[in-house]
């Protein structure tokens, strides 16, 4: 008999000790929602807008909203009232573009920076390099309507376990390096099919969607 959702939130917690738990609502129902919020959970994420906006409109309040797809600059407009984290900036003219949504809504928008580890072109993030060149830059400085928490990134879907902890290592890497000049307190990584590698190299928030769902 399969599990339910309650249960499934329970044992994935109960594997991840303190990082926290983000269920990602990407295709689901509302019914589905509702059944993660009845069990307590209150951090949910969405990959895209137009679901995150319709979904927040829906349910209870107090849910905190992660936006977790990647971000068209256009878009921003419609999450920056209520978007507790977005994990996928990946471009200082996108972050641009937030800073200064969050100042029209009176607000100060945290968000991580999104590297791309993964051997897939597919996906979008920044090198090292690139991450570098935007810490140290004016432009950085000048925005005071966005707070960096961290770092995001995703492995290569792939089910060579050693490729996967190789990515995660590197960003993990990364997260250290810069964490205590920076204030920084969150390293996303780890999905459905790999978290328990990311927990173990250091992952602060894992995204879950089908290992709750299915």
């Amino acid at each position: 008999m399969p599990h339910s959702i309650c249960e499934n939130i329970k044992q994935i917690e109960l594997e991840i000790g303190n990082t926290q738990l983000v269920v990602v609502s990407k295709y689901r129902s509302i019914a589905e929602l509702e059944k993660v919020y009845e069990c307590g959970h209150r951090h949910f994420g969405e990959n895209r807008v137009q679901e995150l906006v319709e979904k927040q409109g829906i349910l209870p309040k107090d849910i905190n909203w992660h936006a977790i797809g990647h971000l068209q600059s256009n878009k921003v407009k419609y999450i920056a009232p209520f978007v507790c984290l977005i994990h996928s900036i990946d471009s200082i003219k996108l972050l641009k573009v937030v800073d200064k949504e969050a100042k029209k809504n009176n607000r100060i928008i945290p968000f991580l920076f999104q590297l791309h580890i993964a051997a897939e072109e597919t996906k979008f993030g920044l090198s090292s390099d690139e991450l570098a060149n935007i810490l140290s830059s004016s432009e950085l400085k000048e925005l005071t309507n966005v707070q960096c928490k961290g770092v995001m990134g995703m492995a290569t879907n792939t089910l060579d376990r050693k490729q996967v902890e190789t990515e995660f290592k590197h960003l993990s890497k990364i997260y250290l390096k810069y964490k205590e000049e920076n204030d920084w307190d969150t390293l996303s990584m780890g999905m459905s099919g790999d978290y328990t590698i990311a927990t173990n190299h250091g992952s602060t928030m894992i995204r879950i969607g089908s290992k709750i769902f299915n």
